[in-house]
């Protein structure tokens, strides 16, 4: 009787490419994680940590889309590039909105989502070892895109005393030789700061004098508050010369979960993030498409509605927050307050004691780059009640002193 030979076979091990080991933390994902973990434990949470807006979409705009959802025209892959009636509509927008002439065919790209051009462009902008300039607080998914192209980055810090806008000239000369790009974002994401048309104007000459592209992420675009309108990048002479513009349906007009965006502006970059595109996608479904052209076009009455919103949030819990004795600038823009840390906690700390102890989710300012430590972000989006109540909360816990 034989007995074949067992042969002992190593177990197959699967090793993904470097550079999904070299990916930034998604530093959001965590913090979801955190707060689920406490809802799953039966707490009644307050979060104030994400991004996500809390109102639905405007009717008309669901109603574009039922209407559309049945057009067969619409079961067939859409243009790759996008409806040219959807990029029309862009152009009307800016024109109306900015004063800022757009040729829809050559300067407006349509996105699954600003986020995915954010990605992308530095993709098509960055080889190995060129260097991109960041915002330091900033958006973390910027980092995302510039360690897929294989970049480096350096941070521009955003601090208080400079209206949390960068100084170019805190940057060093061979940081300049290597640069090809910059990300900039106002209303900005932590701080909840506008920048002025003289920063915007310093900056084309700045990105001139030293061949660097400008992409200006203007998601918050909508939302200004005392009467203030946000500037677009795009208004400035020369701008379209230098950079694009990164903008999204998402918190305009509650579209989060339709992932619509567009990249606007200099054509040859256009062209670029049209072509790398080509290569992923098919474009939108036409029935979304033609409801953001109705977002875009029709009334916009809801957007100025929802402004109204924020602000009136804004200014109940910057009242409620001045009751316990946590005082901050009130925000400028976007739908984020940016508030000072205690004496004797970093952002991190406070965060996690806030979830612990007050049931209260707020994003650590270490999570947006170094520069955001000693900061926490808090989002307005949820009721001016839940609002007060979250303030009220934290109170609770000594953590100020009242004036």
């Amino acid at each position: 009787m034989t007995h074949e030979n067992k042969v002992t076979q190593e177990p197959f091990v699967f090793r993904p490419a470097e550079r999904m080991n070299q990916l930034p933390t998604q530093f959001f994902a965590t913090l979801v994680k955190k707060a689920n973990a406490e809802i799953a434990a039966g707490h009644d949470v307050i979060n104030l940590g994400q991004g996500n807006p809390d109102r639905p979409t405007p009717d008309h705009i669901v109603r574009k889309l039922q209407e559309a959802a049945p057009n067969p025209l619409y079961h067939k892959y859409p243009p790759f590039s996008g409806y040219g009636f959807l990029k029309e509509a862009v152009a009307r927008r800016y024109a109306e909105d900015y004063g800022v002439l757009l040729d829809p065919e050559t300067e407006v790209a349509v996105l699954f989502g600003g986020k995915t051009g954010l990605v992308e462009i530095s993709q098509c902008l960055l080889n190995p070892g060129d260097v991109c300039l960041v915002p330091d607080p900033g958006y973390p998914d910027y980092w995302s895109g510039v360690v897929l192209a294989g970049g480096e980055m350096v941070f521009m810090p955003l601090r208080e005393g400079n209206r949390f806008l960068p100084d170019y000239s805190e940057l060093k000369p061979d940081e300049l030789s290597r640069a090809k790009l910059m990300f900039l974002n106002y209303p900005n994401n932590p701080t909840g700061v506008n920048a002025p048309a003289s920063f915007y104007e310093e900056t084309v000459r700045f990105a001139e004098r030293n061949g660097i592209v400008v992409a200006s992420d203007f998601a918050y675009g909508a939302i200004g508050f005392d009467g203030q309108k946000p500037r677009s990048f795009l208004q400035t002479p020369g701008a379209k010369e230098v950079g694009v513009e990164f903008y999204t349906l998402s918190k305009t007009y509650n579209m989060a979960g339709w992932r619509v965006g567009f990249a606007i502006g200099n054509r040859e970059i256009v062209r670029q993030i049209n072509l790398i595109q080509d290569h992923y996608y098919c474009s939108l479904f036409g029935g979304i498409q033609e409801a953001a052209a109705e977002a875009l076009t029709g009334p916009q009455d809801c957007v100025r509605e929802l402004v109204a919103v924020y602000e009136s949030r804004r200014n109940t819990l910057f009242e409620a927050l001045k009751r316990i004795g946590w005082h901050a600038k009130p925000s400028e823009g976007s739908f984020f307050t940016w508030l000072p840390v205690p004496e004797g906690h970093t952002s991190a700390s406070l965060a996690d004691l806030l979830l612990s102890e007050a049931k209260i989710v707020v994003a650590p300012g270490i999570g947006f780059g170094s520069c955001g430590e000693g900061y926490v972000r808090m989002g307005l989006l949820t009721s001016e009640e839940r609002l007060v109540e979250a303030a009220e909360r934290i109170g609770k816990l000594g953590l100020f002193t009242k004036a």
